[in-house]
């Protein structure tokens, strides 16, 4: 748990979030929970704001973004203002796994990489199923192990890339999860990842300006704290894509039905 922070925490610095598939993967999971103008719209982890921006500015729905960790609130509160739409989200600190909001209280619940962190994953997803209104949608976007057990070079290298001691899923895993949360219309879409894509994504969801401000506040980070150089270390000693990783490993959007 203590990589897990340590990552979670140097994120939250730079302001950096990411979750495979980037904006277009978001856009897909928009589509199946049908969310549309005027919906009330929970992102679980929602990490620097990214998506409760795209959810009101693209589609106009209210949006409300939760996060575990207060600095990344603070990266989403910001985004939120640059973008024009700061009084439109409201962002709150609250954990997954007990969120701090009514039941039957929005149309639709989403989390991208997030729900494949805790170890506790079916106390997080009842969750999101216990504030959703009845006939509403819960959608995750999660990475996913494509076969089992997959290799060590492969498991390394998802730890590094998706952040810290990440533990994804079979399908058949996340799908149980969704029911055994009562959910139920369950829809499926299985990825691979194209690691090319995911670089470019990373600059799609943010904009050239907003990589500036990253790259800004990386270098800065890196020349004042010698843990995030030895995590930089890291990343760097890990970052050769195994020759097999397209056959292990991938995303995929899982939607319920409460």
């Amino acid at each position: 748990m203590e990589n897990d922070q340590r990552f979670f925490d140097f994120a939250a610095e730079v302001g950096l979030t990411k979750h495979l598939g980037g904006v277009e993967a978001t856009e897909r999971l928009i589509e199946l929970c049908h969310i549309e103008e005027g919906k009330y719209v929970l992102d679980v982890g929602c990490g620097a704001g990214a998506t409760p921006v795209q959810l009101v500015k693209r589609h106009r729905c209210r949006a409300v973004g939760v996060d575990i960790s207060r600095r990344m609130i603070e990266r989403a509160e910001e985004m939120a203002r640059r973008e024009g739409v700061g009084d439109e989200i409201e962002f709150r600190v609250a954990d997954a796994q007990d969120l701090p909001f009514d039941n039957d209280l929005f149309d639709a619940v989403i989390t991208e990489s997030v729900v494949a962190f805790p170890e506790d994953k079916q106390r997080a997803v009842k969750e999101f199923a216990r504030v959703t209104k009845t006939g509403g949608y819960v959608g995750l976007n999660e990475s996913t192990w494509l076969k089992t057990p997959p290799p060590p070079d492969v498991v390394a290298w998802a730890s590094q890339e998706v952040g810290a001691q990440v533990r994804p899923l079979a399908r058949e895993e996340w799908v149980g999860l969704l029911k055994n949360a009562g959910l139920g219309e369950l829809v499926v879409r299985i990825y691979p990842i194209d690691t090319r894509d995911e670089a470019g994504g990373i600059v799609q969801r943010y904009g050239c300006l907003g990589m500036l401000r990253v790259f800004w506040r990386m270098l800065r980070l890196y020349a004042k704290n010698p843990a995030y150089r030895g995590f930089v270390k890291r990343i760097r000693q890990g970052g050769i894509v195994p020759e097999s990783l397209h056959e292990y490993f991938g995303y995929g959007l899982y939607v319920g039905r409460k």
